[in-house]
């Protein structure tokens, strides 16, 4: 899953430099192995082949990227991280004195830093990362709220045959209602609109 790289280099300082071009991360956050010796005439030409792969775990790595964010915002705040499937999914779960202010209005400040954590993260892996970022439970609360509104919606939509449109949302929330909704037998849901004023149609099936 962390990315790996194998390249030829005739020292170390050249090793050092191709593997921080190549992988794009810091020199101190790289692993260097040597695969295979290659003996020059007189000690002229010699060479290594070398491996290099981060050397870094994940979710510690985000933990302290997330951490220097909150420190940098005046923010204190307590975090917990939890890793599955074999460390291709990780979910932080940060609550501070300033919940209100990292989440933003609608959640767009925590998007964005969920957004900021996943990118800074995907940088040392070759497969895509599942990060997930709650900031005082408000991604569980939403869920629900959001859980509750489908089920409604729907129930009016199969009784009265009438397509509703729900206010416009972010991919995350019109996520969550089409998932709540996909195994309707009565009602499907499709995306209108573009950037900001997309939105959620709830429809009677036909």
């Amino acid at each position: 899953m962390l990315k790996k790289i194998e390249f030829e280099a005739k020292s170390l300082q050249e090793a050092e430099k191709l593997a921080v071009e190549q992988l794009k991360i810091q020199k101190e956050k790289i692993k260097l192995t040597v695969l295979k010796e290659k003996k020059g005439m007189f000690g002229i030409g010699a060479s290594a082949f070398y491996e290099a792969t981060p050397n870094v775990n994940l979710a510690t790595e985000g933990k302290v990227y997330l951490e220097n964010i909150l420190k940098t915002m005046g923010v204190t705040s307590r975090m917990e991280v939890r890793t599955l499937s074999e460390g291709t999914e990780i979910h932080f779960h940060v609550d501070s004195n300033e919940n209100a202010l990292l989440i933003g209005r609608e959640g767009r400040t925590l998007l964005a830093l969920q957004f900021m954590l996943r990118n800074y993260l995907n940088v040392f892996v070759d497969d895509h990362l599942i990060i997930s970022l709650d900031i005082g439970n408000y991604h569980e609360n939403r869920r629900k709220q959001l859980e509750i509104l489908a089920t409604k919606t729907a129930k009016e939509v199969a009784q009265t045959r009438i397509a509703v449109k729900l206010d416009p949302m972010n991919a995350f929330d019109r996520r969550i209602i089409h998932t709540k909704l996909s195994e309707w037998r009565d009602v499907i849901t499709e995306s209108e609109g573009e950037g900001e004023e997309r939105a959620l149609v709830i429809k009677p099936k036909r």
